[in-house]
């Protein structure tokens, strides 16, 4: 049946400056252009569709209902953090741990959560 998500999408003011500020800032690559939608890929092969807004954004908060976040994972937590630091990235949180797992909350330019990860132990790939 559903072997995966290949991607996620996010409706954008700014498809460009959106899509270019994933590329520049996350390391993420122009996988595909239209006229109406871009998508970046992260080294992994997943993606994040980024298309026009038609209406405006709704006031949202970490916990508001509906998708929230992103988790964007990590080899090097603390390099990783630092290089976001460096790029004035919008953090939200201080760097959290938790039973070896190192998580930091931040927005994207257009105020979509995303956050770091790094996993100390993969997670199960299934729960009995």
């Amino acid at each position: 049946m559903i072997v995966g998500i290949e991607h996620t999408a996010i409706v954008a003011n700014d498809v460009a400056a959106l899509a270019n500020w994933y590329v520049d800032t996350l390391g993420f690559v122009i996988n595909y252009r239209s006229p109406g939608a871009t998508f970046v890929r992260a080294q992994n092969g997943t993606m994040i569709e980024i298309f026009a807004s038609e209406f405006p954004r709704g006031e949202q908060q970490l916990r508001t209902q509906g998708i929230r976040h992103l988790a964007l994972t990590v080899a090097d937590f603390d390099a990783a953090y630092e290089t976001l630091k460096t790029k004035n990235v919008n953090f939200v949180s201080e760097p959290m741990e938790s039973k070896g797992n190192r998580v930091v909350f931040f927005t994207d330019p257009e105020g979509n959560y995303l956050h770091l990860l790094h996993r100390a132990e993969p997670m199960p790939e299934k729960l009995e």
